[in-house]
Protein backbone atom coordinates (compact mmCIF):
# COMPACT_ATOMS: atom_id res chain seq x y z
CA UNK A 1 0.00 0.00 0.00
CA UNK A 2 3.06 2.21 0.12
CA UNK A 3 2.46 3.16 -3.29
CA UNK A 4 -1.09 4.06 -2.59
CA UNK A 5 -2.76 7.02 -1.54
CA UNK A 6 -4.95 7.80 1.29
CA UNK A 7 -8.37 7.03 1.58
CA UNK A 8 -9.43 10.40 1.93
CA UNK A 9 -7.88 11.70 -1.68
CA UNK A 10 -9.10 8.43 -3.40
CA UNK A 11 -12.61 9.06 -2.80
CA UNK A 12 -12.35 12.60 -3.61
CA UNK A 13 -13.46 14.93 -6.29
CA UNK A 14 -10.48 16.85 -7.75
CA UNK A 15 -11.11 19.74 -10.31
CA UNK A 16 -7.81 21.66 -12.19
CA UNK A 17 -8.40 24.23 -13.36
CA UNK A 18 -5.63 24.74 -16.43
CA UNK A 19 -4.19 21.06 -17.66
CA UNK A 20 -0.54 22.56 -18.13
CA UNK A 21 2.52 20.39 -17.81
CA UNK A 22 2.38 21.01 -13.90
CA UNK A 23 -1.34 19.68 -13.78
CA UNK A 24 -0.31 16.79 -15.84
CA UNK A 25 2.02 15.89 -14.00
CA UNK A 26 -0.25 15.76 -10.60
CA UNK A 27 -3.19 13.79 -12.27
CA UNK A 28 -0.40 11.32 -14.09
CA UNK A 29 0.80 10.78 -10.28
CA UNK A 30 -2.57 10.45 -8.69
CA UNK A 31 -4.01 8.27 -10.89
CA UNK A 32 -0.61 5.81 -11.11
CA UNK A 33 -1.34 5.48 -7.22
CA UNK A 34 -4.97 4.66 -7.53
CA UNK A 35 -7.42 7.52 -7.66
CA UNK A 36 -9.67 6.52 -10.43
CA UNK A 37 -9.65 8.91 -13.53
CA UNK A 38 -13.22 9.23 -13.55
CA UNK A 39 -13.12 11.20 -10.32
CA UNK A 40 -10.81 13.68 -11.74
CA UNK A 41 -12.00 17.05 -14.30
CA UNK A 42 -10.26 19.26 -15.63
CA UNK A 43 -11.07 22.69 -17.25
CA UNK A 44 -8.52 24.33 -19.88
CA UNK A 45 -9.45 26.30 -23.12
CA UNK A 46 -7.03 23.98 -25.15
CA UNK A 47 -8.65 21.68 -26.98
CA UNK A 48 -5.07 19.77 -27.86
CA UNK A 49 -4.69 18.98 -23.81
CA UNK A 50 -8.54 18.22 -23.28
CA UNK A 51 -8.08 15.58 -25.57
CA UNK A 52 -4.77 14.05 -24.60
CA UNK A 53 -6.68 14.52 -20.73
CA UNK A 54 -9.62 12.86 -22.45
CA UNK A 55 -7.56 10.19 -23.70
CA UNK A 56 -6.83 8.87 -20.08
CA UNK A 57 -10.23 8.80 -19.19
CA UNK A 58 -10.31 12.01 -17.43
CA UNK A 59 -13.23 14.63 -17.69
CA UNK A 60 -12.92 17.10 -19.58
CA UNK A 61 -14.50 20.85 -20.36
CA UNK A 62 -13.47 24.35 -20.90
CA UNK A 63 -16.52 25.63 -18.60
CA UNK A 64 -14.91 26.74 -15.31
CA UNK A 65 -18.07 26.76 -13.51
CA UNK A 66 -19.80 23.66 -14.99
CA UNK A 67 -15.72 21.79 -13.89
CA UNK A 68 -16.04 22.92 -9.90
CA UNK A 69 -19.62 22.11 -9.49
CA UNK A 70 -19.16 18.32 -7.84
CA UNK A 71 -15.30 19.08 -6.97
CA UNK A 72 -14.20 18.37 -3.01
CA UNK A 73 -10.71 20.21 -4.32
CA UNK A 74 -10.09 22.49 -6.91
CA UNK A 75 -6.66 23.05 -7.77
CA UNK A 76 -5.20 26.17 -9.70
CA UNK A 77 -3.01 25.65 -12.64
CA UNK A 78 -3.31 28.55 -14.60
CA UNK A 79 -0.82 30.86 -15.65
CA UNK A 80 -0.12 34.02 -13.55
CA UNK A 81 -1.31 36.69 -16.05
CA UNK A 82 -4.98 34.92 -16.49
CA UNK A 83 -5.53 34.28 -12.74
CA UNK A 84 -7.70 37.58 -12.35
CA UNK A 85 -9.64 36.62 -15.36
CA UNK A 86 -10.20 33.39 -14.74
CA UNK A 87 -11.09 33.12 -10.79
CA UNK A 88 -13.12 36.42 -10.82
CA UNK A 89 -16.23 34.45 -12.35
CA UNK A 90 -15.53 31.80 -9.85
CA UNK A 91 -16.14 34.08 -7.03
CA UNK A 92 -18.45 32.68 -3.71
CA UNK A 93 -18.41 29.22 -5.79
CA UNK A 94 -15.56 27.45 -3.69
CA UNK A 95 -16.15 28.22 -0.32
CA UNK A 96 -17.18 24.56 0.45
CA UNK A 97 -14.12 23.21 -1.70
CA UNK A 98 -10.84 22.92 -0.40
CA UNK A 99 -8.61 25.03 -3.01
CA UNK A 100 -5.04 24.33 -3.92
CA UNK A 101 -2.98 26.83 -5.82
CA UNK A 102 0.14 25.72 -7.86
CA UNK A 103 0.31 29.51 -9.83
CA UNK A 104 3.51 30.89 -8.97
CA UNK A 105 3.54 34.43 -7.54
CA UNK A 106 0.00 34.10 -5.97
CA UNK A 107 -0.40 34.80 -2.59
CA UNK A 108 -3.43 33.55 -0.37
CA UNK A 109 -4.51 36.88 0.14
CA UNK A 110 -4.88 37.79 -3.72
CA UNK A 111 -6.55 34.58 -4.61
CA UNK A 112 -9.03 34.69 -1.60
CA UNK A 113 -9.92 38.47 -2.28
CA UNK A 114 -10.93 36.78 -5.96
CA UNK A 115 -13.23 34.08 -4.70
CA UNK A 116 -14.27 35.15 -1.27
CA UNK A 117 -12.92 32.38 0.32
CA UNK A 118 -9.90 31.49 2.73
CA UNK A 119 -9.84 27.44 2.53
CA UNK A 120 -6.56 27.96 0.23
CA UNK A 121 -3.38 26.35 0.21
CA UNK A 122 -0.91 27.85 -1.60
CA UNK A 123 2.19 25.14 -3.01
CA UNK A 124 5.48 26.04 -5.11
CA UNK A 125 6.32 22.92 -7.02
CA UNK A 126 8.97 22.68 -9.22
CA UNK A 127 9.32 20.77 -12.80
CA UNK A 128 11.26 17.47 -11.35
CA UNK A 129 7.23 16.70 -10.48
CA UNK A 130 6.89 15.67 -13.97
CA UNK A 131 9.07 12.55 -13.21
CA UNK A 132 7.15 12.44 -10.19
CA UNK A 133 10.71 13.60 -8.23
CA UNK A 134 9.29 17.48 -7.49
CA UNK A 135 10.00 19.01 -4.48
CA UNK A 136 6.90 21.03 -3.21
CA UNK A 137 7.02 23.73 -0.85
CA UNK A 138 3.44 23.55 1.12
CA UNK A 139 1.90 26.81 3.05
CA UNK A 140 -1.62 27.42 4.33
CA UNK A 141 -2.81 30.18 7.45
CA UNK A 142 -4.84 28.72 10.22
CA UNK A 143 -8.66 28.88 8.55
CA UNK A 144 -7.37 25.76 6.66
CA UNK A 145 -8.23 22.51 8.80
CA UNK A 146 -5.81 19.62 9.66
CA UNK A 147 -7.65 16.77 7.28
CA UNK A 148 -7.36 20.06 4.72
CA UNK A 149 -3.36 19.68 5.42
CA UNK A 150 -3.34 16.26 5.34
CA UNK A 151 -5.23 15.43 1.97
CA UNK A 152 -2.85 17.81 0.47
CA UNK A 153 -0.06 16.46 1.48
CA UNK A 154 -1.64 13.23 -0.14
CA UNK A 155 -2.37 14.70 -3.72
CA UNK A 156 0.86 16.19 -3.78
CA UNK A 157 3.01 13.41 -2.44
CA UNK A 158 1.78 11.88 -5.94
CA UNK A 159 4.81 13.51 -7.73
CA UNK A 160 7.22 13.78 -5.08
CA UNK A 161 8.29 15.17 -1.67
CA UNK A 162 6.04 17.67 0.62
CA UNK A 163 7.62 20.09 2.56
CA UNK A 164 5.12 22.29 4.93
CA UNK A 165 6.70 25.89 5.72
CA UNK A 166 5.89 27.91 8.26
CA UNK A 167 5.04 31.34 7.12
CA UNK A 168 3.83 32.20 3.32
CA UNK A 169 6.81 34.76 3.72
CA UNK A 170 8.98 31.42 3.51
CA UNK A 171 7.53 30.52 -0.05
CA UNK A 172 9.85 33.11 -1.78
CA UNK A 173 12.84 31.08 -0.26
CA UNK A 174 11.44 27.69 -1.52
CA UNK A 175 11.07 29.73 -4.77
CA UNK A 176 14.78 30.53 -4.62
CA UNK A 177 16.14 27.39 -3.32
CA UNK A 178 13.64 24.36 -5.19
CA UNK A 179 11.24 25.83 -7.30
CA UNK A 180 14.03 28.10 -9.90
CA UNK A 181 16.65 25.34 -8.26
CA UNK A 182 16.31 22.49 -11.10
CA UNK A 183 17.91 25.27 -13.64
CA UNK A 184 20.85 25.82 -11.45
CA UNK A 185 21.83 22.06 -11.36
CA UNK A 186 21.25 21.75 -15.22
CA UNK A 187 23.72 25.30 -15.67
CA UNK A 188 26.17 23.17 -13.91
CA UNK A 189 25.60 20.00 -15.89
CA UNK A 190 25.85 22.35 -19.10
CA UNK A 191 29.23 24.01 -18.02
CA UNK A 192 30.53 20.45 -17.26
CA UNK A 193 29.49 19.12 -20.19
CA UNK A 194 30.92 22.17 -22.17
CA UNK A 195 34.48 21.76 -19.58
CA UNK A 196 34.30 17.78 -20.91
CA UNK A 197 34.20 18.52 -24.45
CA UNK A 198 37.40 21.45 -23.81
CA UNK A 199 39.25 18.67 -22.46
CA UNK A 200 38.96 15.85 -25.52
CA UNK A 201 36.04 14.25 -24.53
CA UNK A 202 33.17 13.36 -26.98
CA UNK A 203 30.20 15.23 -26.54
CA UNK A 204 27.69 12.19 -25.64
CA UNK A 205 30.34 11.06 -23.36
CA UNK A 206 30.65 13.79 -21.37
CA UNK A 207 26.88 14.49 -21.26
CA UNK A 208 26.50 11.07 -19.98
CA UNK A 209 29.38 11.40 -17.39
CA UNK A 210 27.84 14.44 -16.59
CA UNK A 211 24.73 13.70 -16.07
CA UNK A 212 25.06 10.04 -14.25
CA UNK A 213 27.72 11.83 -11.91
CA UNK A 214 24.41 14.06 -10.69
CA UNK A 215 22.62 11.45 -10.40
CA UNK A 216 24.58 9.31 -8.51
CA UNK A 217 25.97 12.57 -6.31
CA UNK A 218 22.10 13.39 -5.48
CA UNK A 219 20.91 9.76 -4.37
CA UNK A 220 24.21 9.57 -2.10
CA UNK A 221 23.50 12.74 -0.72
CA UNK A 222 19.80 11.57 0.19
CA UNK A 223 20.46 8.06 1.07
CA UNK A 224 23.73 8.80 3.50
CA UNK A 225 23.62 9.67 7.13
CA UNK A 226 26.34 12.28 6.21
CA UNK A 227 25.92 15.98 5.27
CA UNK A 228 26.59 17.06 1.69
CA UNK A 229 29.57 18.67 3.25
CA UNK A 230 31.10 15.55 4.77
CA UNK A 231 30.19 13.59 1.88
CA UNK A 232 32.74 16.40 -0.20
CA UNK A 233 35.13 16.21 2.27
CA UNK A 234 35.30 12.37 1.55
CA UNK A 235 36.22 12.63 -1.95
CA UNK A 236 38.64 15.47 -1.28
CA UNK A 237 41.43 13.86 -0.95
CA UNK A 238 45.16 16.08 0.16
CA UNK A 239 46.61 17.34 -2.55
CA UNK A 240 44.50 15.48 -5.25
CA UNK A 241 42.38 16.22 -8.41
CA UNK A 242 39.37 17.10 -6.08
CA UNK A 243 40.87 19.54 -3.97
CA UNK A 244 42.10 20.83 -6.93
CA UNK A 245 38.86 21.56 -8.83
CA UNK A 246 37.65 23.17 -5.46
CA UNK A 247 40.51 25.23 -4.68
CA UNK A 248 39.28 26.93 -7.85
CA UNK A 249 36.10 27.34 -6.64
CA UNK A 250 36.72 28.76 -3.67
CA UNK A 251 38.95 31.17 -5.50
CA UNK A 252 35.90 32.55 -7.54
CA UNK A 253 33.79 32.59 -4.41
CA UNK A 254 31.84 29.76 -6.26
CA UNK A 255 29.84 29.38 -2.58
CA UNK A 256 28.90 33.13 -2.01
CA UNK A 257 28.09 33.43 -5.42
CA UNK A 258 25.46 30.76 -5.14
CA UNK A 259 24.15 32.25 -1.76
CA UNK A 260 23.61 35.75 -3.66
CA UNK A 261 21.76 34.37 -6.41
CA UNK A 262 19.87 32.52 -4.44
CA UNK A 263 18.79 35.61 -3.02
CA UNK A 264 18.37 37.98 -5.74
CA UNK A 265 15.97 34.90 -6.98
CA UNK A 266 13.86 35.07 -3.56
CA UNK A 267 13.63 39.02 -4.09
CA UNK A 268 12.50 38.62 -7.67
CA UNK A 269 9.64 35.94 -6.17
CA UNK A 270 8.41 39.09 -3.68
CA UNK A 271 8.13 41.41 -6.37
CA UNK A 272 6.49 39.13 -8.68
CA UNK A 273 3.77 38.68 -5.51
CA UNK A 274 3.74 42.07 -5.29
CA UNK A 275 2.89 42.62 -8.85
CA UNK A 276 0.20 40.32 -9.39
CA UNK A 277 -1.82 41.39 -6.05
CA UNK A 278 -1.82 45.06 -7.52
CA UNK A 279 -2.57 44.08 -11.34
CA UNK A 280 -5.70 41.57 -9.41
CA UNK A 281 -7.15 44.30 -7.73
Amino acid sequence: MANMIMASAVNCNICFIGGGNMAQALIGGLISRGLPPTRITVSDPVEQIRQLLQDKEVHVTQDNVAAIQNADVVVLAVKPQVLATVLRPLKGLLSDKLVISIIAGAEIQTISNLIDSNRIVRVMPNTPALVQTGAHGIYANDVVSTSDRELTSQILAATGLTIWVNSEAQIDAVTAVSGSGPAYFFYLMESMIRAGKNLGLDEKVATALTLQTALGAAQMAITSSNTPSELRKNVTSPNGTTQAALEVFDRAQISQNIQSALAAAQKRSQELAQELSDSAK
